[in-house]
């Protein structure tokens, strides 16, 4: 499987961005869980929000309530919807897929999100 993130830009404190992976190559995309990280400049990469093959949902405390992540396994896509954001979710957000049955995972690249007034 091949993932393409996108979505990421520039945006106000209290705004909104909708990042979107899409998958491309898997033989069946439910077979899939998936995973938007995010990277800060000098800091480790953390997991922001899953979703697994059946459709169940993890986040991070520090964006619960604020982010959404979902998927359309039709359209072989996970999306991760951010309201209300901070400065400190500024990172490079990455989207991840885990095979459930292989466990192997691939990386797609990284998509720049920036919050600033």
């Amino acid at each position: 499987v091949q993932l393409q993130a996108c979505g990421g830009g520039l945006v106000q404190p209290g705004g909104s961005l909708r990042l979107s992976c899409a998958a491309s190559g898997a033989a069946s995309f439910d077979y899939y869980a998936i995973g938007w990280h995010r990277q800060a400049p000098g800091k480790q990469r953390e997991l922001v929000a899953a979703i697994t093959n059946d459709g169940r949902t993890n986040y991070a405390d520090s964006v619960k309530g604020r982010f959404t992540i979902s998927r359309d396994n039709a359209k072989v896509t996970v999306n991760l919807q951010m309201n209300s954001l901070k400065p400190e979710d500024t990172a490079v957000y990455y989207c991840n897929a885990l095979n459930v049955h292989t466990l192997q995972g691939v990386w797609g690249q990284g998509t720049q999100v920036t919050v600033s007034s």
